[in-house]
């Protein structure tokens, strides 16, 4: 299961919020533009954002576009799609799946519930 760091998480966040590629550049104006109290997103350099950029694309996260100069990166999968994912890994991992999916259910409040019986019932 491939654990993001906190600018990987920011980058997919950025990646994930548009259906259009990005380029390094729009990307490090568009961190720099959502940072909030986090100031050291204003001082990202292009460089540090095509290596986040490169480190994510080899977890599977991220596509390349090469056929334009500069890159264009877009996300492989939708936030939804690599949520559920990563649930589905992590329930994987467990020798009692059951087990897991009862304290997770147990946790859940009364509208996820309603939501996953809802969702469950569907087929």
């Amino acid at each position: 299961m491939a654990s993001l760091g906190e600018l990987e998480r920011s980058v997919m966040d950025q990646l994930w919020s548009t259906s259009e590629a990005s380029t390094a550049n729009e990307l490090r104006d568009r961190l720099a533009q959502s940072d909030g109290e986090d100031h050291a997103a204003k001082d990202l350099a292009v460089t540090t954002v095509l290596t986040v950029l490169s480190r994510l694309e080899k977890k599977g996260l991220v596509e390349r576009e090469r056929g334009t100069r500069p890159h264009r990166y877009r996300a492989v999968s939708t936030r939804e799609e690599h949520t559920a994912r990563l649930m589905h890994e992590a329930l994987g991992t467990a020798p009692d799946r059951e087990a897991v999916l009862a304290r997770f259910i147990g946790s859940v409040s009364e509208a996820e519930a309603a939501t996953l019986r809802r969702l469950l019932s569907r087929g």
